[in-house]
């Protein structure tokens, strides 16, 4: 299996569940305080340092890859793959905000 096809998946499953959030969001009318500027700046910064990071540790050797298994883009010497995890991540952790966010609201109504 390539790092290409690994990537993918993980971006496939956080894409889906950030879809899903979303809508949600927007069915339930959900609290205003969503912010995409945040979320934008926070994929930035997530992207720079990770660029910065693989580059320092597979520059120094603590971290290599056959090049059999990745797609051959390389940003500096870190593998375009490398990216994707920085991206789902930022996919995510606002889904999940929202989504664990619904829950609490629910307890919360629950208890009263």
């Amino acid at each position: 299996m390539t790092y290409v096809v690994l990537s993918a998946g993980f971006l496939a499953v956080a894409a889906l569940i950030a879809g899903g959030a979303l809508v949600i969001h927007r069915r339930t009318g959900g609290p205003a305080d969503f912010s995409w500027q945040a979320v934008a700046i926070a994929t930035a910064v997530l992207l720079l340092l990770t660029a910065v990071f693989d580059n320092v540790i597979i520059g120094v050797g603590l971290v290599d890859y056959s090049e059999e298994h990745i797609s051959g883009v390389r940003l500096g010497v870190a593998p375009i793959e490398d990216f994707s995890y920085s991206i789902a991540a930022v996919l995510l952790l606002p889904a999940l905000w929202v989504l664990l966010g619904r829950v609490q609201t629910r307890r919360r109504a629950d208890a009263h």
